[in-house]
């Protein structure tokens, strides 16, 4: 079983968050600058919200708000799903799936630690098949 820990140790460790009292488009800068496309909400060291492109699109653009205008806690997803750092792969797939969701801000004995986004977790899956066939192919070889 794959373990969301395995993920995490491979990415940087840098947490990219922002204050709910700051504008949609300061959000969307430091996106931008860090090239991801959700950022976490944090408040006193905690977990407020996320707020991605898909939220920027529906609840900014569609509606005909200004991201300069907009506090973000306005427009995140408050209280996102969180997993913790033994949760399988498969497990995060599932919570992805059934709820139309990308990212998962990952949590360690309730404190912040890291973010899995669903571009992660298909790539270390096809990393660890391609580690598999490798193997088998070696073994049937020898």
């Amino acid at each position: 079983m794959i373990a969301v820990h395995q993920i995490l140790s491979q990415k940087e460790s840098r947490l990219i968050t922002v204050s709910p009292d700051a504008m949609v488009y300061e959000a969307l800068e430091v996106m931008n600058n860090f090239n991801i496309s959700a950022i976490m909400i944090v408040d006193e060291q905690q977990l407020k919200g996320i707020f991605t492109e898909r939220d920027y699109a529906r609840k900014v653009v569609l509606k005909g708000k200004s991201s300069k205008e907009v506090k973000i806690s306005e427009v995140m997803t408050s209280n996102p799903v969180t997993i913790n750092p033994n949760d399988s792969l498969d497990h995060c797939m599932k919570l992805m799936t059934d709820m139309h969701i990308r990212h998962l801000p990952v949590k360690t004995d309730g404190k912040l630690t890291g973010m899995v986004s669903i571009g992660d977790v298909v790539k270390y899956i096809i990393e660890d098949q391609k580690q598999t066939i490798k193997n088998l192919e070696s073994y049937i070889n020898s």
